[in-house]
């Protein structure tokens, strides 16, 4: 008889740009994570807080980083995918965020992490915007850092506080339709950009 192992999984780490434990971003990446196809593991990061402000001191001290650099850089590293979701302050990326990307293009003996990564760039915010002036600067931080950001579809989430409900659940199914299609285009992306998984090999058990 011959049987076939589960098709394989592509790991994908989910990031919020914002350090507030129910902010509306990480809400958005919890509800990717019910979402996403189940070719796709996603994991959502949480330790972003431990990132220190950027300091070439501290990079001479240790080139590695200090150690919430190293867990995060390591995270990444693992994953074949990385999902950023971001708010929009004054126009633009959190410094939380920008400072964590700073940290992750210097080089490092752990090697580099963002070059020819593929990535996703979404976000959710209580205002009409839905973060897209943000999204757009990250987006050119990430293609600086040589990051591969996935074109489209784009995700901008307005009026996040009428999107969840008083448990944090996503609630509003059009948002739920889209961010379906978004990970469903990422798993595409992932696909067409990083190097092929092995494909699952068949298993012929032995007969008695």
């Amino acid at each position: 008889m011959t049987t076939f192992h589960a098709a394989p999984v592509r790991r994908v780490l989910c990031l919020a740009g914002s350090l507030r434990r129910d902010s509306w971003n990480r809400r958005l990446l919890r509800a990717a994570v019910a979402q996403a196809p189940a070719t796709l593991q996603l994991d959502v990061y949480d330790a972003l807080a431990a990132v220190p402000l950027f300091d070439e001191d501290l990079e001479q001290h240790d080139p590695a980083g200090p150690a919430g650099v190293q867990a995060l850089r390591a995270a990444i590293a693992a994953a074949d995918g990385l999902v950023i979701a971001t708010p929009e302050y004054n126009h633009a990326i959190p410094g939380v965020l920008k400072n964590a990307l700073d940290w992750l293009s210097r080089e490092s003996p752990a090697g580099d992490v963002l070059p020819e990564k593929p990535m996703a760039v979404l976000g959710a915010s209580s205002g009409p915007w839905g973060t897209r002036l943000a999204q757009a600067s990250l987006r050119q931080v990430l293609h600086t850092c040589g990051a591969l950001v996935m074109p489209a579809p784009t995700l901008f989430v307005a009026g996040a506080a009428s999107r969840f409900d008083t448990d944090g659940t996503l609630a509003d199914p059009a948002t739920a339709q889209s961010l379906q299609g978004f990970m469903l285009a990422f798993e595409r992306w992932m696909a067409r950009v990083a190097p092929p998984l092995a494909r699952p090999q068949p298993v012929v058990a032995a007969r008695r």
